[in-house]
């Protein structure tokens, strides 16, 4: 029998979205956000976390989101992609969601191939549909390489 897929569900506007577990190193409150120069729209700047400087995007702008509002259920979701640290501006972080695989559906010609290549498919759990989404196809775009030479390897001690 299949493994249920664990995904840490968070909200951007009314949708939920699940990225998977191993993807995500840890959720935080938004800190103070340091402006980097000349950096494009969706990148906010750069924190230190515990000493490591972690650049950060806000995601719902890069999914189109116009109502921006800080508030105290937005959180940076700390993902890693290619060893570098990479924190995600989020509405709001759930909890960690378990979709048995029955359940998961292919993202099919609602998400078209392209700009939407990053949705891996739709999980229906407890008559919710949560977008899953591939994070390192989601940030491997040309604007992003800025993100990449401002972030610090991760350590290779585990």
């Amino acid at each position: 029998m299949e493994k249920d897929l664990q995904v840490v569900g968070f909200r951007i506007g009314k949708e939920t979205y699940g990225v998977r577990i191993a993807a995500v190193r840890e959720i935080v409150r938004v800190p103070e956000i340091t402006a980097v120069p000349s950096a494009p729209d969706l990148i906010e700047g750069v924190i230190n976390l515990r000493g490591k400087i972690i650049p950060v995007m806000d995601l719902r702008k890069r999914f189109g989101e116009t109502e921006i509002h800080a508030d105290k259920k937005n959180r940076i979701l700390v993902v890693e992609l290619d060893n570098k640290l990479i924190g995600l501006i989020v509405n709001a972080a759930s909890e960690v969601l378990k979709i048995p695989p029955s359940e998961i559906e292919a993202p099919g010609s609602v998400f078209a191939e392209g700009a939407t290549g990053y949705v891996t498919g739709v999980g229906k759990l407890k008559g919710r549909l949560i977008i899953l989404l591939d994070i390192s196809k989601l940030l491997h775009r040309p604007e992003f390489k800025r993100l990449e030479e401002v972030a610090e390897p991760v350590a290779t001690a585990r």
